[in-house]
Formats: structure tokens, C-alpha cells, sequence
């Protein structure tokens, strides 16, 4: 299957589990299907026995790369006359001779052209074909006398590139289609650009090169997020941003849909098969690889069914064994064992790479690792793979001395990397990761393209992490697309491959963001987030704010907040009712399908109440207590002792209570209760002189964890939770009871 890194926190000398990015996350192991598929040896075979009988028709264009002369506006861009959207149009600017052209992704026998022109139709014009793109183009159909509505077209040729080549407009305006569909046989289509043949690693002692049908290949690549059905849509635009390879984590019969649309936007694959444990400490489950011949066995005959039904397929590039697996099994052993387990497991990677040598000749095999402190082992244990691969962000420019100091005879490609991650950054004043800001995180992706090109002979190229789209706490921090928004790092990243990005509409930048208080707002009280937002192209902005709960709860989602403008950048947001540290995140939109993203922390705190803390360090006692459970001891005396990080905890049954003595009879006007996540679901509030004879004051059925503040206007010398339902499986917990006169 295919597997995408989930975004979430990653540790480490390099980092732990992949931001998932963990513990193989839903987000870290996302499974696409599994379709079965025909072996690539039976599709031949069919070819031959059908002989000479024509192929079927097919459309060829539609969510293809698509570019034109010129356009009128925003929103009438040539790839809207391919994306099957009858809504949606190209328009160019109004003059003589504009065309529109879409690149096929390979050479293709032509039989139809349809236009669906707007009401600025072309009167003349012609449909060329070319097998590059930027010159040699041939007319293929000349019309004239065209009147609009829409042209079916019969043609006869052969390209990859398909034109509309205006010649006479009808009227003022410019030219403008709905949709541009070129129709023709599926089959014969030329393999991606490097050429056809086989891929090698040739060269000698740091003097290496990739090659593709005997070209070279430097690997311009992206680590691949979005499904496999989402791959036609989302492959044009990767392919527009200059990239010639894909990374997937794993390979099965899902996997050829993405196979044919990389193949048909002439985009290659480094095809992965996932190994135990996967993504760093944390992730996926933990093998013996000293005695587990059955897991070892299986494996390998499953990764050598994928390489022969997909060694033929024209995107295939190389296959690439495991990820970060030599750096996850110290999550599984410690000493002398994991030694020995780390020399089996890339003991199997060799023996994997010499099964897919003997079924398929034609492409390298590599393994990936966090770190060059895997290398040794490979190189130890290895000797059959063709390169070696890694993961690395902040560290990426020091791979190059690690390469020479190691002493290494193989070339390498970095198969993650991209900007500092969750931990290389410094703590911020509430104790969490500071995020880079997206400038930071733009130039990062610059500096680690650098580093990889500048270590020549060597490094044959990268995949840079990451084009997903989930919108999240990781894929804040990762993703190019983060619900398909375009960051300041997807453009940093289409300047290192194209080396420009002349032209294009670019997102907000937002900068000097601060929130205050930064590490005391109240829960359910406003805060306010400051920041300087522009837009380089002068688009009008739209703000929102989200907030993240991954360091007060666990959970990664944004969830757009309560808030309001000020003015002048500057925001009133409602804190959530649950304690700890939160993301507040600022992402500003320019219309034109880009955003500027930037987040800081907030620490969430119970409110202030009015009064003297009559409760603070009194005498507590309770029905119960956890005397070992986790961070337990957790005595009563734990809820009165005026800190947040301690608690007291009951046993897990129902009923409980907990009791306050104040000493003597007091006015009392405020109870305040901070509840553990182990909370009180239904409870009563009752006070007593005596401590014997209780009344009560308050009582709820629908507690829900968060801190609660109950008015109680009595007088009375002791006061007692009764907690009669609890909200979770566990006990009762309260990290503290603040009962205010």
C-alpha cells in the first residue's frame, strides 16, 4: 500500500516517529485501496493477441499540463479548458494569434479534436502538434470560417504537444474556450522524459550519475501525500512546479493509477516497500530480524510480485526498501540486542535488493534510513544495493562531510527533506516547539536543495518533503498544499527546480506575530494575536484563525476559532475551556489559491476569580486515592495544594467524593474546580458546619471536563464534591478546587 508519513511530532537525533508527520498515526499509514491488478506481463500479452486491430479512443487532455500566450484575468488560466469543467474557461488577452497548448505527458496517435468555445470564439485557426513543446510544431487541421458553439474536430497525427493556434479572432475580444479535448489511442505512448531503457547508476568513485534510457536523471523530486485517486488531479501541477519524480512509502496493486498518471504528466516514481518498524521511534510494530524468518519470508515474496508486475511500467524509477527502520528498532531493543537486530535488518535489506536485481535488471534498489548513522550498517551489510538514501531537514548540509569522513563508495539521494522539524527547533516560553515561520520554512527548502546539488558527483538528487494536502498540525508544518492552499514553500521549491517563478501570484507573507498573554489566558476568556500581514501582489487578504490542540489534548486537527478583528492586524480570540498549551494559528488567503500560514502558543489557564483561595493547602480528604498509577501517588491534599501539574485521583468506581475543611465557617462565593481528564460527568456541591449534616448547593448532570466556575452564596465550614457519574472509564481527578470568598 501506499503509505504517507502522518505530520506529527518527530524526535531524535534526527527525529522520532514521522510527524508521523508517530506511532504510525491514521495520518502516518494511510491505506488507498487494493485493487487487484493485472500483472504488466498479461497487458502485453493482450496487446499481441489483438493484433492489428485499432486502438480504442480515448481522452487524452483532460488534467493535463496545460499552458497559453496569455490570459484575460484571474480564474481564466489555460489549465481551466482541460479540467472537465464545462463552467470553468481559458480566455487570453484580446489580440491576434493567441493559442492554447496541452502537454499529453507522451507522443500519441491523434483521431479528435473538440473545442467548446465561449462567445469570443476563434474564426481561424489551427491545430498543431509537437514533440517538444518549444519548437517543430505541425499543422495537423487549418478551419476558417469557424462560427463558435462547439468544433468536433476529426484529425490525423502524431505528438505530445496539442495546439490551438489562433489566426482571426470574431469579434473585439480575445479568444476563449470552455473546454479544449484531445481524443486518440492510449497505446504506444512514449515513456517519461530520461529516455526509454533502463536506469543505472554509472560513474565511478564521487564522479556518479543517475540515467534514464542512457540520459541523465537528476532526482527532482517531491515525497507524494494526496491519494491515488486523487492523482490526476494533483499531477499536473506537480509537474508544473518543475518535478520529475514522486516518493512513495509502499507498492501494491493500488499503486498502478498513480503509476499511469505520473507516467502520463512525464513523471517518474521511487516505488517503496514499508518495513517494520517504519518512521522512526514510535512507528509501526517491532520484527525480530534474528529469528523471524516468517515475517522476513512473506515480505520478500510480496515486495518480488510488486517489482514484476511494475518493472516494466514507465514511471518506475527505482525501489526504494524500508523507512527509517534501522533508526525505529531502538524503540523495540537497547544493547548488544539492538546491534544485533540492526545488522540482520539490513542483512534482509541486502537480500531484498539481490530478489529485485534477479527480477528486474533494469532499476537500482536503495533503502532509506533517518541519518547517516544507518550507512555503516549498509555498509557493513549491504553490499547490493545501488545507492544509499535518507531522511534529513535541519541537518541536510551536513550530510556531505558525514559522506566523506564515512568513507563510502556509493552515491546517495535524500528522500526527506525540507525545513527544521519539531525536534531541531528550540522550546518556546511555554516549554513546546518553536515553529519556523513559512519564511523560515521557504528558505529551508532553498538551503536544502543547495546542499544536496553542491555535494556533485555524489548526491544524484532529492525528494523534498512534502506535497500533501492535509490541513492539520503537521501539515502546517510540512505540507506545500495544506488543504490545497499554496505556501511561500511550494513556490520556494518550484524556483530551486525551474529556477523561476516569474509570473505567478504568490501568498501573503505575515510576519512579527506575538500573542499576549502569551502563557497565561484564561480559559474562555479573549487573548489577542498580533501580526503584520502584506500581500506582494497587492490582493485584497482574508484572515482566519484556527487553533490546534496537539499539546493540550492530542489532537492534531485546526479548528477555526471564536474571534474578532481589531483592526490594524490585530485579533480578539476566545480561548477553549481546555487547560494547557495550544497552536493559534493566523492564515491569511489572497483569492488566487494561496495563504500565508504562521502560528505561535498560547498557554490556557484556569480564569482568574475574584477573592482569597480559602481552600489553599486546608486539610483534604477523600473517599479514595491511586497510590500508583502513572504520575500517582495522587493524594487529596494534591487538588488544595495551588499547582496545576498535580492532582488527586480516585479509585475507578462510582460514587467518590472529595472534602475541603476551611477551619471554620466562611462566606463562600465561588468554587472553582480543574478538572484532570479523568472527570466528573454528574456531581453535587454540599457544604456543611458540622461535617456531618450536608446540604447542597449545585449539582449537574452534564459536566464535560473543562474548568468549572459555580457561584455558591453560602456560609459554611466544609465543603464536599459528591461525584455520582463519572465522564470516562477511569476515576475522578482534580488538579485543583478553588473554593473564594
Amino acid at each position: 500500500m501506499l503509505r504517507s508519513p502522518s505530520l506529527a511530532a518527530r524526535r531524535g537525533p534526527t527525529r522520532a516517529a514521522l510527524p508521523a508527520f508517530v506511532a504510525l498515526t491514521a495520518l502516518l499509514a494511510t491505506t488507498l485501496g487494493a485493487a487487484a491488478v493485472a500483472p504488466v506481463a498479461q497487458a502485453a500479452d493482450a496487446s499481441v493477441n489483438a493484433g492489428a486491430a485499432a486502438a480504442a479512443e480515448v481522452l487524452l487532455s483532460q488534467g493535463k499540463p496545460a499552458t497559453a500566450s496569455s490570459q484575460e484575468g484571474d480564474g481564466l488560466a489555460a489549465s481551466a479548458a482541460v479540467d472537465g469543467n464545462a463552467g470553468t474557461r481559458w480566455a487570453s488577452q484580446w489580440r491576434e494569434g493567441e493559442w492554447l497548448q496541452v502537454d499529453l505527458g507522451a507522443s500519441h496517435d491523434l483521431s479528435r479534436v473538440v473545442l467548446n468555445w465561449e462567445s469570443a470564439y476563434g474564426k481561424s485557426y489551427d491545430i498543431q502538434v509537437s514533440d517538444t513543446g518549444s519548437g517543430g510544431w505541425r499543422t495537423i487541421k487549418s478551419v476558417t470560417g469557424g462560427d463558435g458553439g462547439t468544433d468536433d474536430i476529426a484529425v490525423s497525427g502524431t505528438g505530445r504537444y496539442v495546439r490551438m493556434q489562433g489566426v482571426t479572432r470574431a469579434g473585439g475580444y480575445g479568444y476563449s474556450l470552455w473546454e479544449f479535448q484531445v481524443y486518440g489511442s492510449d497505446g504506444g505512448s512514449t515513456p517519461p522524459s530520461g529516455g526509454t531503457g533502463a536506469v543505472k547508476v554509472e560513474g565511478s568513485q564521487g564522479n556518479w550519475r543517475l540515467t534514464a534510457g542512457g540520459q541523465p536523471y537528476v532526482v527532482k523530486g517531491l515525497t507524494w501525500g494526496p491519494s491515488v485517486a486523487d492523482a490526476s488531479k494533483y499531477m499536473p501541477d506537480v509537474k508544473s512546479m518543475g518535478v520529475n519524480t514522486i516518493r512513495t512509502w509502499g507498492t501494491d496493486g493500488s499503486t498502478k493509477p498513480l503509476l499511469d498518471s505520473a507516467a502520463a504528466n512525464g513523471i517518474r516514481v521511487i516505488n517503496g516497500f514499508w518495513l517494520q518498524p517504519g518512521g522512526g521511534p514510535g512507528a509501526g510494530g517491532c520484527v525480530n530480524y534474528v529469528t523471524d524468518a516468517a515475517y522476513k519470508s512473506s515480505s520478500l515474496t510480496e515486495f518480488a510480485k510488486w517489482v514484476d508486475t511494475y518493472k516494466s511500467h514507465p514511471a518506475t524509477l527505482m525501489w526504494n526498501v524500508g523507512n527509517e527502520s534501522v533508526l525505529g528498532l531502538q524503540n523495540c531493543y537497547s544493547g548488544t540486542e539492538l546491534e544485533a537486530q540492526r545488522n540482520a535488518y539490513t542483512s534482509f535489506v541486502n537480500d531484498v535488493a539481490k530478489k529485485i536485481h534477479s527480477i528486474d535488471p533494469d532499476h537500482p534498489v536503495t533503502s532509506t534510513d533517518a541519518w547517516t548513522g544507518a550507512w555503516p550498517y549498509y555498509k557493513r551489510n549491504a553490499p547490493d544495493l545501488d545507492l544509499y538514501a535518507m531522511n534529513s531537514y535541519n541537518n541536510v548540509c551536513k550530510i556531505r562531510q558525514d559522506w566523506i569522513d564515512g568513507g563510502y563508495n556509493k552515491p546517495y539521494i535524500v528522500t526527506e527533506t525540507g525545513p527544521a522539524g519539531e525536534w531541531e527547533v528550540p522550546n518556546d516560553v511555554n516549554g513546546i516547539p518553536d515553529e519556523p515561520t513559512d519564511v523560515q520554512k521557504a528558505d529551508g527548502y532553498t538551503k536544502a536543495w543547495n546542499c544536496v546539488t553542491g555535494h556533485q558527483g555524489v548526491a544524484l538528487g532529492a525528494t523534498l518533503f512534502h506535497y500533501g494536502t492535509e490541513h492539520d498540525f503537521g501539515g502546517i508544518w510540512f505540507n506545500l498544499i495544506p488543504d490545497g492552499l499554496k505556501r511561500l514553500s511550494y513556490y520556494a521549491v518550484k524556483k530551486a527546480y525551474t529556477g523561476s517563478t516569474a509570473g505567478n501570484n504568490t501568498p501573503p507573507v505575515i510576519s512579527n506575530m506575538s500573542v499576549t498573554p502569551t502563557s497565561s489566558a484564561g480559559a474562555g476568556k479573549e487573548f489577542t494575536v498580533r501580526a503584520e500581514i502584506r500581500d506582494p501582489d497587492g490582493d485584497a487578504i482574508t484572515n482566519k484563525i484556527f487553533l490546534s490542540g496537539n499539546y493540550a489534548n492530542g489532537d492534531k486537527r485546526l479548528v477555526e476559532a471564536t474571534w474578532r478583528s481589531t483592526g490594524n492586524g490585530t485579533f480578539a480570540v476566545t480561548a477553549p475551556q481546555k487547560l494547557g498549551v495550544w497552536k493559534v494559528y493566523i492564515q491569511s488567503e489572497d483569492g488566487h489559491g494561496n495563504a500565508g500560514i504562521e502560528t505561535k502558543s498560547v498557554k490556557v489557564v484556569a480564569p482568574p476569580v475574584d477573592g482569597t483561595n480559602l481552600a489553599l493547602n486546608r486539610p483534604a480528604t477523600a473517599s479514595s486515592f491511586q497510590a500508583s498509577y502513572g504520575d500517582c501517588p495522587c493524594a487529596p491534599a494534591l487538588a488544595v495544594d495551588g499547582k496545576d501539574a498535580t492532582r488527586w485521583a480516585s479509585d475507578w468506581s462510582d460514587p467518590q467524593w472529595i472534602q475541603v475543611d476551611l477551619g471554620s465557617a466562611k462566606p463562600l462565593r465561588t468554587l472553582q474546580l480543574v478538572w484532570d481528564p479523568a472527570f466528573a460527568k454528574s456531581y453535587e456541591v454540599q457544604v456543611s458546619d458540622d461535617g456531618a449534616t450536608w446540604r447542597s448547593v449545585y449539582s449537574t448532570t452534564a459536566g464535560d471536563g473543562d474548568v468549572d466556575t459555580i457561584a455558591v452564596n453560602t456560609t459554611a465550614r466544609h465543603v464536599r464534591l459528591q461525584l455520582t457519574a463519572r465522564g470516562t472509564a477511569w476515576g475522578y481527578s482534580l488538579h485543583e478546587i478553588g473554593i473564594y470568598s
